[in-house]
């Protein structure tokens, strides 16, 4: 038996049309020794977008990927207790040089933090919009104002003539 032409091309586009099952990446366990002893650099370059002063002491250094680390220092600035600045570094294979990808002010566990955003619709009680609703039955009236404020704001108010003179109805 022949197999016709158009048959073993079905079969050949099917076979081209998956994609080549690949390795899922895996984190490494541990850091790259280059990147991991590149503590000063990972520091001049945090200390570039943020004061000398307000870059604390090293707590450490993970493993992103292979040839990719992040560098964490505590943060000294006012307002954000516990959080942290990080410096991503990178090298090229066989490279000794680190490159700084990213710079960053990060939370950490015990940070403080703003609440949850909550909608308006769910911040407004039905007794805060009865009070919104209310009319207002008294006019609003500010304290400070006298007789001549009052006489000065009707004579600009009234239509003047070139002359000056009120016109004559």
């Amino acid at each position: 038996m022949s197999e016709s032409p158009e048959s073993s091309q079905a079969s050949t586009e099917t076979a081209v049309a998956q994609p080549p099952k690949r390795k899922p990446l895996r984190k490494p366990s541990k850091p790259d020794a280059v990147l991991a002893a590149a503590v000063d650099a990972a520091r001049s370059a945090v200390e570039q977008i943020a004061g000398d002063s307000e870059v604390g002491a090293h707590l450490g250094v993970s493993p992103e990927a292979e040839r990719l680390v992040t560098h964490r220092f505590s943060a000294n600035v006012p307002g954000y207790a516990g959080w942290q600045w990080f410096a991503t570094l990178a090298r090229v294979p066989r490279g000794k040089d680190a490159t700084v990808c990213e710079l960053g002010l990060l939370p950490s566990e015990d940070s403080l933090l703003a609440p949850d955003w909550v909608p308006w619709s769910d911040r407004v009680r039905p007794e805060d919009a009865d009070q919104a609703d209310a009319p207002i039955t008294e006019p609003i009236v500010p304290d400070t104002v006298s007789a001549a404020d009052t006489q000065a704001a009707e004579d600009d108010a009234e239509p003047k003539t070139p002359g000056g003179e009120s016109p004559v109805a």
